[in-house]
């Protein structure tokens, strides 16, 4: 028997990720050397804006994913994210210093996380638990699309207008302003029955409910977090092996090729094998990644490198969405993944600070193997919770 169809709620969120990431990889793509060669700023402050801003979204997840238990609905908190995130595309243009870029980012990445654990609750929500693997791997793959297209847009922009980075990041407003489009023509929470009342707020207590193997996941998610800081370091990888400045997106674009044509596969393969299984490859993947990155000395093995890094991401970001909410009370599913979110977000506020500290005092090789000892611990973890037969993870 075939399995159920992916609902249209995911696709039609699959194409908000789609659009929206198109306008955020536009301007993340040339972000780093935006902000070291145009404003100024040292490696170190592109470590800490991307760790504060990423880590902003993980965190600010806690809330969204509280209210949306609570109200038990989805979609409000799921088209304020996205409308935040579009009305802080300007500042990127308008920027003349670090600090206005590290409100941009604040402001957007504030949005991402009003939404992410919302979206990925409501996916949960209207999914049967069969095949939610593969419904998750299609909004990721669908997601990394944008980021893919994206870079290669923002090349193609780099040329066109002279490599004028503030003419592509107005552009970059343009795609966000379909994805709003698409969410209010076509993203509907589930119905609810006539007597349902707004759930009860999550209390300390409540804690108790998520069972052990849902915080061995939290814990190792946010193991795994502190080995992949931000792609900006990939970024400047390349850039400081020879990458022109014109051609500095194609970092991203050679990750996401790989990321996006991943996700939806390891997506089906999620749901039919142990997760440990497919985590353990893709932490293999980030450590090879992370080794050839510190120890390159030329573009085509940092772009192998690269290559890995989207084959990890493929195999392991659809795949921990899975494990939360196949781990997590139904009414609990929100705040579910704004808890996993709180975690990874503190670890990678402190991934990527101390990768940009480590690039600064001792070199680029020490970033990309600090990555990889982060991610052979987080392995081992695997290793040891399969030996002792634990919860799969």
């Amino acid at each position: 028997m075939s399995p159920p169809r992916i609902p249209a709620t995911v696709w039609a969120l699959g194409f908000v990720s789609l659009f929206m990431d198109l306008s955020s990889e536009i301007i993340h793509s040339l972000l780093p050397l935006f902000l070291t060669t145009g404003l100024g700023a040292s490696v170190a402050t592109v470590g800490l804006i991307d760790g504060i801003a990423e880590s902003t979204a993980s965190i600010s997840k806690v809330f969204s994913g509280y209210f949306s238990d609570r109200l038990g609905r989805r979609t409000p908190l799921i088209l304020l994210g996205y409308g935040l995130a579009v009305l802080s595309k300007p500042l990127f243009a308008l920027a003349g210093s670090a600090g206005v870029v590290l409100a941009a980012r604040f402001a957007d990445r504030i949005g991402k996380g009003l939404r992410g654990a919302p979206r990925d609750a409501l996916i949960a929500d209207v999914t049967p638990p069969e095949i939610r693997g593969r419904a998750f791997g299609l909004r990721q793959a669908l997601d990394t699309a944008g980021g893919l297209f994206g870079p290669l847009l923002a090349v193609a922009l780099m040329f066109l207008f002279s490599s004028d980075m503030r003419a592509v990041f107005w552009v970059a407003t343009i795609p966000g302003f379909a994805s709003l489009a698409i969410i209010l023509w076509s993203v509907r929470d589930p119905e609810r029955p006539a007597d349902a009342q707004a759930r009860p707020p999550l209390r300390i207590r409540d804690a108790a409910r998520f069972d052990a193997s849902f915080w061995l996941v939290v814990t190792i998610g946010a193991v795994f977090t502190l080995a992949r800081f931000s792609e900006g370091f990939l970024v400047l990888r390349a850039h400081d092996l020879g990458l022109k400045l014109a051609l500095a997106p194609m970092v991203l674009v050679a990750m996401n090729l790989v990321y996006s044509g991943g996700a939806y596969p390891a997506g089906i393969l999620s749901d039919r094998i142990q997760p440990r299984i497919l985590f353990a490859l893709g932490l293999a993947c980030l450590i090879a990644a992370d080794l050839l990155l510190a120890w390159g000395d030329d573009l085509i093995t940092a772009f192998a490198g690269i290559s890995l890094w989207g084959a990890h991401m493929a195999l392991t970001q659809g795949l921990l969405s899975k494990l939360v909410a196949d781990r997590a009370p139904d009414h609990l599913r929100g705040s579910a993944f704004g808890i996993f979110n709180l975690a990874s977000g503190i670890a990678l506020l402190a991934a990527s600070v101390v990768a940009g500290l480590l690039w600064v005092r001792i070199g680029p090789s020490a970033t990309f193997l600090a990555g990889a000892g982060f991610a052979g611990l987080a392995l081992v973890m695997i290793l040891i919770s399969a030996a002792r037969k634990g919860p799969r993870s």
